[in-house]
């Protein structure tokens, strides 16, 4: 896949860079990849064809005015910040994606394009060697309130999220924290960015598809309302649409055409997200209780899509990933080299085909971190730590003590090697995994002990905190592999699960953010894909499928590719 280009509005500038989303979902949302896979290299042969985008793309005038659409999402949010680290969840983003500023436009292909309802003008320049980036506001963009869109939100973001003040709860920090200042240009609507060090991803900021909107100043600009102002509420807005309700005990977000909105008139006068637990949104979407929802690869909502009566399956590759993580600051699991050797021991091309069984999808491990089979440079070096092998494993068990005792299960110094996987119920994906894990690490004598949780208490009562020992999700990715990735393995980051890493990991990751080209930037990424097969907390199963049910009369909605919806053009063909 080439690196993500730039069209700006009046000069050309450098590549752009976004932030990841995680899903417990059998389906979750996502984007795709821009070439054909190149998975036959892990496999050993030729890798199928994906398709870049399913849409249903039409132009405005094709389409109808007015409408409802019943989008489903996986978790009712709690937190409504998709910056603020409880808030970085699929459900989070499909819902504020309507609502705040984008300042870019991804198309199938990950080209960016600035989004005129908010930037008149955008260039990156070089100024007393260092680089610096120049925003034009579109003067008419305002908030809900009234308040106009001026340099001090982007100013306040940048301070929130590129603070060394760890009050800010941030989900990431990509390329904020490489800034240096953010002053006012030539009037209010102009900001005026100086990084400390180049920064080739700088695109990700202010950018929906990366997860990563502008907040309003007013909210953001203290720890305390940028931890709490979206708590249970979404208390201004700025695009196409505004909320007219949030409704916890149903579980839904409504949200409006908004008549002050200043850009293109959205097509439909309503959108509903209704969060449903995913085992139960095929049924729902064979029912016709909901319109629209991310399948992923669940073979029975696959196939229950495509017998429903007026629904179809629109699907894409993308650089989404399933994974497991091993959270190395378990009492049990804080040694790097016991981690590594369940890892060995754990089957990946087994889950990889027992998950995607049924689906028209290859059934190809992913032996890499940050890049997936489809895209360039994609290669594995993990140094033989991805491939299953469970009598190294014993063998590494055993040189650390831990030896099977009478019933099988290994101990040392009195305590049995006994582990916690949390799974999300009705999670036909989480199931499969928890069950075949078990399995596996049995053979080698590890004892895994699964408990269930209910779906929508998965991310706040148990990830987040950090409460489990093992768990499988899915990270939800990005054209742009370095700021995809930063935050899920740096140090200390509040979106590192695993709580696992190295200033070597840490390095290879900067060299990767402020490198010139796209080979630099491979470089640097295998390098620190290399070092995270070292620290052995996430440990990638299989580039996810896009797959989405879609009622055949909407458009411009669907599995996007590299690409973003773009809100105020999805409606219902004439």
């Amino acid at each position: 896949m080439p690196r993500p280009r730039f069209l700006p509005l009046t000069l050309t500038a450098t590549a752009a860079a976004l932030s990841v989303a995680l899903c417990s979902c059998s389906p979750t949302s996502g984007s795709a990849g821009g070439e054909p896979a190149r998975a036959a290299a892990a496999a050993g042969g030729d890798a199928p064809r994906m398709t870049q985008q399913e849409m249903n793309s039409r132009p405005r005038d094709a389409l109808r005015q007015g409408g409802t659409l019943v989008w489903a999402i996986d978790q009712y949010s709690t937190q409504w910040n998709p910056v603020q680290a409880d808030g970085s969840e699929a459900s989070t983003n499909d819902v504020v994606k309507a609502l705040l500023p984008t300042f870019w436009r991804s198309d199938a292909g990950g080209v960016q394009t600035p989004n005129p309802a908010y930037l008149s003008d955008v260039r990156s320049e070089t100024r007393q060697g260092k680089q610096v980036v120049v925003w034009t506001l579109n003067p008419k963009a305002h908030w809900s309130d009234g308040t106009p869109i001026t340099w001090r939100d982007l100013q306040a973001d940048w301070q929130a999220l590129g603070s060394l003040n760890t009050d800010f709860k941030t989900a990431t920090t990509n390329g904020f924290d490489q800034v240096e200042s953010v002053v006012r240009g030539k009037d209010d609507f102009q900001a005026v960015m100086t990084f400390k060090e180049p920064y080739s991803e700088w695109q990700a900021m202010f950018n929906n598809a990366g997860n990563a909107p502008l907040l309003p100043a007013k909210y953001v600009s203290t720890p305390e309302l940028f931890n709490t102002s979206f708590k249970n509420r979404i208390p201004v807005t700025a695009g196409p649409f505004k909320v007219d309700s949030l409704d916890a005990a149903a579980r839904t977000v409504t949200v409006v055409a908004d008549p002050g909105w200043w850009g293109d008139k959205p097509l439909l006068d309503k959108i509903v997200f209704r969060a449903y637990d995913t085992g139960a949104m095929p049924q729902a979407f064979a029912k016709g209780e909901i319109d629209f929802y991310n399948n992923g690869p669940n073979t029975e909502g696959y196939r229950l899509i495509r017998s429903t009566a007026g629904g179809e399956v629109r699907k894409a590759g993308g650089p989404n990933l399933r994974h497991l993580v091993l959270n190395g600051r378990s009492p049990l699991l804080e040694d790097a080299r016991l981690r590594q050797a369940l890892i060995q021991a754990i089957d990946r091309a087994e889950i990889t085909r027992t998950d995607l069984a049924g689906l028209d999808w290859p059934y190809v491990p992913m032996n890499n971190h940050f890049l997936v089979p489809s895209q360039h440079g994609y290669q594995d070096n993990s140094n033989g730590l991805s491939r299953f092998d469970p009598d190294a494993a014993r063998a590494v068990l055993d040189s650390l003590g831990w030896k099977p005792g009478p019933n099988g299960v290994r101990a040392r110094d009195g305590k049995e090697l006994v582990l916690r996987y949390v799974a999300p119920a009705a999670n036909n994906l989480a199931a499969n995994e928890s069950e075949e894990v078990t399995r596996m690490l049995a053979a080698i004598g590890v004892t895994v002990q699964v408990h269930t949780v209910p779906a929508g208490e998965y991310f706040d009562g148990y990830i987040y905190k950090h409460d489990f020992d093992l768990t499988s999700f899915s990270l939800l990715g990005t054209p742009f592999p370095v700021s995809n990735s930063i935050s899920t393995f740096q140090q200390d980051s509040g979106s590192n699960w695993a709580q696992v890493g190295s200033k070597a990991l840490d390095r290879a990751m900067a060299d990767a953010a402020k490198a010139d080209t796209a080979d630099e930037e491979t470089t640097a990424l295998n390098l620190a894909d290399s070092e995270a097969w070292q620290v052995a907390g996430l440990v990638p199963l299989y580039q996810r499928p896009a797959i989405y049910g879609v009622r055949k009369e909407l458009a411009n909605i669907g599995a996007a590719g590299l690409g973003d919806v773009v809100y105020e053009n999805i409606g219902l063909v004439k």
